[in-house]
């Protein structure tokens, strides 16, 4: 038995916590506004499992982040046909201004006065870590294809947490230390670190900012490299070892889908060193695609990305 104020048995009663007030106290949590517009990664390259896991991975972070945020995914490279297992970009796009419209016209069936839509349908995130031109014209292309009134978000860095990313890929490849505070070593780690991306020479000047910040974490020189310019690699290898670098790694600048297969593998020839594995789903991508969805919608986010 109980009473009103607690149980009979002498148990302790667990209280709620406190709110915190002033200046420590937290964030309210973000909420999708109503009827905010869709937030649609735009995934580049073939189609695969493999691509569409790491997607709705990100996704499922990014309804974490900004809880009942309306996501979808759609491919450059997907299928046009309703109902396809990799949907084109474009045909996201098509049925998030479709659904718009319907629930619009449904709402004045029922009765109810609807106000004149506002902002766009939706709001188009490419996964991308740096500005490949070539990519994101196809994103353009994709927007004008639909008939959606669509924004395009930026790409997801260079940033901080992109740095971190990096940093947590070459550690569990073993070729850094996870932290430089530690007073243990790692006999693998490198002394000099090729930052690999794709998107010629503006993607490389992206990947240099993230660069810097890599570089502060390890304290070691990063270079930023291009994966799809011939001897760029090669070049920057032979720049870090003129340097004083005696043991390089590689570190993909790369979400994953947007590399053509074996281009890590021929650098890593090229260079004669090891290689992380790319950023994939980490986490911070999906704080970073909601980051992007908010930014272009004016949206400020108490916690989305630090």
């Amino acid at each position: 038995m109980s009473s009103p104020t607690g149980p009979a048995n002498g148990l302790p009663v667990r209280m709620p916590r406190p709110r915190q007030t002033g200046r420590h106290r937290r964030p309210e949590p973000a909420v999708a506004p109503e009827g905010a517009p869709a937030l649609v990664l735009a995934v580049p390259g073939a189609p695969s499992a493999a691509s569409r896991g790491l997607a709705e991975e990100i996704i499922s972070i990014g309804r974490s982040e900004l809880p009942g945020l309306d996501a979808r995914i759609g491919y450059l490279e997907g299928d046009d046909a309703e109902g396809a297992e990799f949907p084109s970009l474009s045909g996201v796009l098509t049925a998030v201004a479709n659904e718009r419209t319907a629930r619009a016209e449904f709402a004045r069936a029922a009765g109810h006065e609807v106000p004149a839509p506002t902002g766009p349908d939706a709001v188009v995130v490419p996964l991308l870590a740096g500005p490949d031109g070539d990519l994101l014209r196809r994103v353009r292309q994709a927007l004008m294809d639909s008939a959606a009134a669509a924004e395009l978000a930026d790409v997801l860095g260079p940033h901080p947490l992109l740095a971190e990313g990096l940093h947590v890929r070459l550690s569990e490849a073993g070729l850094a230390r996870a932290d430089r505070a530690r007073l243990f070593t790692v006999a693998t780690a490198a002394d000099g670190i090729i930052l690999a991306t794709t998107g010629g020479e503006e993607a490389v000047q992206a990947a240099g900012i993230t660069g810097m910040l890599l570089a502060a974490r390890l304290a070691v020189p990063v270079i930023a490299a291009a994966l799809d310019q011939e001897g760029s690699v090669a070049a920057v290898a032979a720049e870090l070892r003129g340097s004083g670098s005696a043991q390089l790694a590689l570190a993909p600048y790369l979400i994953g889908p947007e590399a053509a297969e074996g281009l890590l593998d021929t650098a890593c020839k090229e260079a004669d060193c090891a290689a992380a594995e790319v950023l994939g789903a980490y986490p911070a991508l999906g704080k970073l695609a909601v980051a992007q969805y908010s930014a272009a919608l004016g949206i400020t986010l108490g916690a989305a990305a630090h």
